[in-house]
């Protein structure tokens, strides 16, 4: 062992032959057919904050980088992801202060804090989203229909989540599911784009950048929990078709707690994760005075990702994870 160097690193150790850049690059093109629904529909107010989003969580990364003297990454296009991600999930016409605000937050606080990528326990993309949303002062610039109020599309611009919370089932008679599928809702700019969204997470399970068991986790969760509420209930609740076709979920299912500096790494580790992810989603819906709960069941559940991680060995990690940290 003489001359040699003895590396010792944190887990996870498997690696699944992708770069770190190669999967934010996929993750990029995924979310690209969402960008261009929710760019066509909201126009030149959603490209400035999808813009301002992107550059400011890449401005972000840079300075506190440099600040520190640490080597600058934001090459590995995880930055670009994750400002991209929080633009998507944000109305059009959301003052660009607070996203760069919310950028920087989620960023910094959130990620390098914790020493960077990999090392954030928490998704930046839901910490900066939360830090906004929980401020009184800016909290209205996420309320949907305040903000989309002066659009005119062939769609209503009623959040349909709002539209739930306010009214019960009762209120949603005139919502088509068909509809709810083709992105045609108000929400996030992307958000709301749920066959792209579909269609782009598909992409990733395919080419092996994202695990399968957090996606079929979450939304199981989130039929089964709903279905429980929709038969209790029918004439407040609404059916758990409804709930998976609105607001953050399809996002999230793939996009938001796949995060693999958040999540965990085990196969059955990851599928409670997801289904606890689900669960809480419902039903801070059903009881929160938050519309969507995706966000804050996101954050809950990654708070105990280190825990479910210990429910198995290392070893157990499939093939397919896209362990990009060694």
């Amino acid at each position: 062992m003489m001359g040699s160097d003895l590396i010792v690193s944190p887990s996870p150790h498997v690696h699944s032959g992708s770069s770190i850049s190669s999967i934010y690059d996929n993750t990029f093109l995924a979310l690209l057919p969402a960008t261009l629904a929710g760019l066509s529909i909201y126009g030149v107010s959603a490209l400035q904050v999808v813009c301002a989003s992107v550059a400011s969580a890449m401005l972000a990364e840079a300075l506190f980088q440099l600040m520190l003297r640490r080597p600058v990454t934001v090459a590995d296009g995880s930055a670009a992801v994750s400002g991209l991600l929080l633009g998507l999930i944000m109305p059009a016409g959301t003052p660009l202060y607070v996203v760069v605000v919310a950028n920087f937050l989620g960023i910094i606080v959130g990620k390098q804090f914790f020493g960077g990528l990999g090392s954030n326990p928490l998704n930046p993309v839901l910490v900066g989203w939360a830090a906004v949303r929980i401020t009184k002062t800016w909290a209205g610039f996420l309320d949907f229909d305040l903000m989309l109020i002066n659009y005119d599309t062939t769609f209503s611009m009623a959040y349909p989540l709002a539209v739930l919370k306010a009214k019960g089932a009762a209120g949603l008679e005139g919502v088509q599911l068909i509809d709810l599928f083709l992105g045609r809702q108000s929400g996030g700019i992307g958000a709301a784009a749920t066959i792209w969204l579909l269609v782009g997470g598909l992409y990733l399970l395919v080419r092996g950048m994202i695990p399968w068991e957090i996606p079929l986790g979450f939304l199981v969760g989130m039929i089964v929990t709903g279905g429980i509420f929709w038969a209790a209930d029918s004439a407040s609740y609404a059916s758990p078709i409804f709930h998976i076709l609105t607001g953050n979920a399809m996002i999230g299912a793939f996009f938001l707690l796949t995060d693999s500096g958040s999540s965990p790494t085990n196969r059955w580790a990851m599928l409670i994760y997801g289904l606890a992810a689900g669960v809480l989603t419902i039903v801070l819906r059903a009881w929160s005075s938050y519309p969507d709960g995706v966000v804050f069941a996101g954050l809950l559940a990654s708070l105990f990702a280190p825990l479910l991680d210990k429910l198995r060995k290392k070893q157990e990690v499939p093939p397919s994870r896209p362990l990009e940290f060694l």
